[in-house]
């Protein structure tokens, strides 16, 4: 029998997509940011939250994330090096430096994620999202996959926009 989801089980997840929203509108308001810089902003700040959460219990996330991500059922190495990806990134969205690099590594990162996310959720297998790493157990459902699709379509958007 499948799940029925509530919206208190995915508390967790709002709360950190508010205070990514909150640090990225006080820093931004603060900077004077303008244009793409408020993508980037939330971009590195989102990337600094969820990579920390996730490298929070490394072995943990790593198990979880091979799951359903395509590139991690194939290499325990990437599974444990993705939370160091993403804080990167962040650190890189952050800063402001080398975007076009940035932007790419996020398209093709977040796409091939959103596309394990997917045939994951056509098989319908109630599995747990390890988008908050292990700290938090989050349902993967299609709020997964649109988080991904946003992450790479803002960072397309970036691309344009550059």
């Amino acid at each position: 029998m499948r799940h029925s989801y509530t919206t208190a089980d995915f508390i967790p997840l709002i709360a950190v997509v508010l205070c990514v929203t909150a640090a990225t509108l006080l820093t931004g308001a603060y900077t004077g940011a303008e244009g793409i810089r408020w993508i980037a902003l939330f971009m590195g700040f989102f990337f600094l939250v969820f990579g920390l959460f996730k490298a929070w219990n490394l072995r943990g996330f790593a198990e979880a994330y091979r799951m359903y991500d395509l590139i991690a059922m194939r290499s325990r190495f990437y599974a444990h090096l993705y939370p160091f990806i993403e804080l990167m990134l962040g650190i890189l969205y952050i800063g402001g430096w080398y975007l076009f690099a940035t932007n790419i590594t996020t398209l093709i990162v977040m796409t091939v994620s959103a596309a394990g996310v997917f045939i994951q959720l056509r098989k319908r297998e109630e599995i747990p999202c390890a988008c908050l790493g292990t700290v938090f157990v989050i349902p993967m459902t299609w709020i997964t996959l649109g988080e991904d699709l946003l992450m790479a379509g803002m960072a397309a958007v970036m691309l344009v926009l550059l």
